[in-house]
């Protein structure tokens, strides 16, 4: 499954995928694929990085479990594949887009359109059992991506970090705000939306006039 990685990633992550925590975390990964129903399926565990080129990173939107339902998790935060009826989350960032934005709700919850223009779309946690939300995590994924965070804020400037959620905010302290922008709101599920915390935050709207400022071409959300 590790060698499904095409991207310019690959430097930093091949040196990851030789430490111990990870041959201990994979082992563990490789057993449940074999054991259980896991998603996203083995091809896409690492779709976050095929899809967004490191050269091209403006913008990173951090999730934190892939879906657990069947075939809804393409290894995207937050994403589905063509044709699979969008999740509330989902669902919710759409609307919030309509009205910051004024474009129509779209028709795909595939969010590799984002993933190509240079938004990485990271789960704190990579895998996940079929419907059980949670089971793969303190794994040692969380120690994997948080160390992709640190290396995106140390090798990089101006990228636009969308924090959202107590869970996702937790990570504005291994980046840089002296060279990051960050911004942070409630969750877009249901729970958090309709309490308030997460319509009108105008993330992607903020998200592009950062980037314009920045010089660097906006997202076409």
């Amino acid at each position: 499954m590790i060698k499904n990685i095409n991207s310019d990633w690959s430097s930093f992550l091949e040196s990851e995928f030789n430490k111990p925590y990870f041959k201990g975390l994979w082992n563990y990964v490789e057993s449940e694929y074999e054991t259980n129903t896991c998603y996203p399926p083995e091809q896409d565990i690492f779709n976050a990085f095929n899809t967004c080129e490191f050269k091209n990173l403006k913008v990173v939107i951090l999730g934190q479990d892939p879906y657990h339902g069947p075939g809804q998790a393409n290894g995207l935060s937050f994403s589905v594949a063509d044709g699979v009826p969008h999740p509330p989350s989902l669902k919710n960032i759409f609307k919030e887009i309509e009205t910051d934005l004024g474009i129509d709700y779209p028709t795909s919850g595939n969010l590799e359109r984002w993933a190509k223009q240079g938004v990485l779309l990271l789960n704190a946690t990579l895998t996940v059992r079929a419907h059980e939300a949670g089971s793969h995590q303190k794994k040692g994924w969380e120690q994997f991506t948080d160390n992709v965070i640190s290396q995106i804020s140390l090798n990089t400037k101006g990228i636009v970090f969308l924090l959202w959620g107590g869970y996702a905010k937790k990570k504005s302290k291994i980046i840089d705000t002296d060279k990051h922008f960050i911004l942070i709101s409630g969750h877009p599920s249901p729970l958090s939306a309709n309490r308030g915390y997460w319509f009108s935050n105008k993330h992607f709207s903020e998200t592009n006039s950062l980037l314009q400022r920045n010089k660097t071409v906006e997202i076409a959300w």
